[in-house]
């Protein structure tokens, strides 16, 4: 079966075609740099870039692969959650093409592609703890297979790498931030007691990074020093690095690697008493943005290890928004029995999205005792 994927949740616009749970080819336009004047995502400009990049993408992409458009068997869409004027023009050419093309649709739940992205690059193993750190989430799953999600713990305010991305602004470097932070922290000893772990102090599984950021924000006030004059530009970093754009380059490692390591210890506490609370798990995901952190990679490699758990880490380029992981959600779906009607709406952030598919018939040998199981334990 191939599907193609399609992405423009937020400021990536992505395609992707996956055959069998096998990425084919991808193509993607991150708009990052247009963004970064700004300081974060301005919504308007990331519609219309998308809505301009689709119409690109998806001629070089068929090119690339050397497949017809009429070849596709199902197009997978990100339908939420995200920004509603970036969904709407995302799902709009995936209804497009299925009707121009016959092709079946299924509309894919963001934050559950994320955390089945790993599947691309090995099996994932059921049960598992599922971690997603992103910018706008940092949540907690159980996950008994590929259809089936339950919520243990979820962001009450700012998420981890909405963190990340304001504690960079307050030193003066572009959006987004978070990799700038673990770059300036490589090498240095973080200081434990600099700052909170945030929002650990209770006895359930939500997450809270506001205090935490307000504890930098308080500290950085008293080293004013660290604030970068002027913001340097993306291919400034890229080329001299963060720490050769300060003065004071030991003390502001410092402070990033304490920063970086509250953050990747106040996920791996909630991540310890989800699987205390979760019984038989066998894997642990981590996905999302954030997943690429240095931190928070090595932090749930010695967890993971400690507690004799498979850890699925995607490489770096899935960690981010992407059409391979919408397209790979997607077929998980399909061969579960699972599409969606042309009817198909949009969910925006802030709303929960709906497990609202309609049941057919099966694509593989297999599927169909899948489907008994979801029909039994819904998510």
């Amino acid at each position: 079966m191939l599907v193609l994927g399609v992405e423009t949740s937020c400021d990536e616009t992505g395609l992707a075609l996956v055959r069998d749970g096998a990425l084919v080819s991808e193509a993607l336009a991150s708009q990052t740099d247009m963004h970064a004047v700004f300081g974060g995502v301005v919504p308007e400009i990331a519609s219309r870039e998308h809505l301009r990049m689709l119409l690109v993408l998806l001629p070089q992409l068929l090119a690339k692969s050397g497949i017809n458009s009429a070849d596709i068997d199902a197009v997978a869409v990100a339908r939420g959650p995200g920004l509603l004027g970036a969904l709407l023009v995302g799902l709009s050419f995936a209804k497009g093409l299925c009707l121009g093309t016959g092709a079946r649709l299924i509309g894919v739940n963001h934050l559950h592609a994320h955390l089945l992205a790993p599947g691309l690059e090995s099996d994932l193993s059921y049960p598992a703890l599922g971690l997603l750190v992103s910018g706008g989430h940092t949540h907690l799953y159980r996950l008994d297979g590929p259809t089936q999600f339950v919520l243990l713990g979820r962001t009450l305010d700012d998420a981890a790498g909405e963190a990340f991305d304001k504690v960079a602004k307050l030193l003066n470097l572009p959006y987004p931030g978070g990799r700038y932070l673990d770059e300036l922290a490589q090498g240095a000893e973080p200081d434990r007691h600099l700052f909170p772990r945030a929002y650990i102090h209770n006895d359930n599984l939500d997450f809270s990074f506001s205090g935490l950021k307000t504890a930098v924000a308080e500290e950085l006030g008293k080293r004013p020093h660290l604030t970068l004059a002027v913001m340097p530009s993306a291919d400034e970093l890229r080329t001299r690095g963060a720490l050769a754009l300060t003065a004071h380059p030991e003390e502001l490692a410092l402070v990033s690697a304490s920063f970086n390591w509250a953050v990747a210890e106040t996920l791996r506490i909630k991540v310890e008493r989800a699987l205390d609370r979760e019984p038989g798990l066998c894997g642990l995901v981590v996905a999302g943005g954030v997943a690429a952190n240095s931190f928070v990679r090595q932090t749930m490699t010695r967890l993971a290890q400690g507690r004799g758990l498979r850890l699925h880490l995607p490489g770096l380029a899935l960690c981010t928004d992407n059409a391979a992981m919408i397209a790979h959600a997607g077929w998980q779906a399909l061969r579960a029995g699972y599409a969606h009607g042309l009817d198909l709406e949009s969910v925006p952030r802030g709303r929960a999205v709906p497990q609202d598919w309609v049941h057919t018939a099966a694509d593989e040998a297999g599927a169909s005792s899948m489907l008994r199981v979801v029909l039994t334990h819904p998510a």
